[in-house]
């Protein structure tokens, strides 16, 4: 089996290794998609976020690129008006739910939804879903750093960088749906939890829900 595939990505043909996910081949080729809750290592990706749509010639509907695998000969589409739709509507929920309170924020201008935003043309503000009112206490119990819940976008980067990277397990996913956010077991404060506050999920939080402290401002 040949090494590397030859594929094209919105009339640019490229290469990309076999087996690799068309989302990071587009990536590593300067070619931009969406993305939040794609992380490289991972073999089964979850495709939460919805973010990374495209359109691939003989499919009949868009598929999430992080979940697809590269083919020889496989023609790619990253913008048309479905994929730009189906993105559009994925971010707009995902503002729903989300402080904007951009400024304030330790991520203002380092934050991912920010590139997306500007990347796609979008506005970090939606009109068409019901805002959902969060409300978390912020957990500054950690000394270096601190987590507000209330800027989560349920990604899932600092999950998998607390398990997989650092092999502690202190946080997860709980509830379903809108009460859907990342706790501790019983929801402690980080600081009671088995939490070694190694830092690994700050670095790897998108959007400044997890910050360090003297980032804050």
């Amino acid at each position: 089996m040949s090494e590397y595939v030859t594929i094209t990505i919105d009339d640019r043909e490229v290469k990309a290794r076999t087996g690799q996910k068309l989302l990071w081949a587009a990536l590593e080729n300067d070619i931009y998609i969406p993305h939040l809750c794609a992380i490289k290592a991972e073999k089964r990706p979850n495709a939460s976020c919805r973010l990374c749509f495209v359109e691939i010639e003989g499919l009949s509907d868009p598929v999430t690129s992080c979940s697809r695998t590269v083919k020889e000969g496989m023609v790619v589409t990253t913008r048309s008006p479905r994929v730009d739709r189906l993105v559009k509507t994925a971010f707009e929920l995902l503002l729903s739910d989300h402080d904007l309170k951009c400024s304030e924020c330790p991520a203002h201008r380092n934050c991912a939804l920010q590139t997306i935003a500007k990347k796609r043309g979008l506005k970090l503000r939606q009109k068409r879903f019901k805002p959902v009112i969060r409300e978390f206490e912020l957990d500054d119990s950690p000394q270096e750093f601190a987590f507000n819940r209330n800027r989560c976008v349920l990604c899932g980067q600092c999950i998998w960088a607390d398990r997989e990277e650092a092999k502690i397990g202190a946080i997860g996913f709980t509830g379903r749906g809108i009460t859907r956010v990342v706790t501790t077991f019983q929801d402690v404060p980080l600081a009671e939890s088995i939490c070694t506050q190694c830092t690994l999920c700050v670095d790897a939080c998108p959007v400044g829900a997890l910050y360090y402290k003297d980032s804050a401002k």
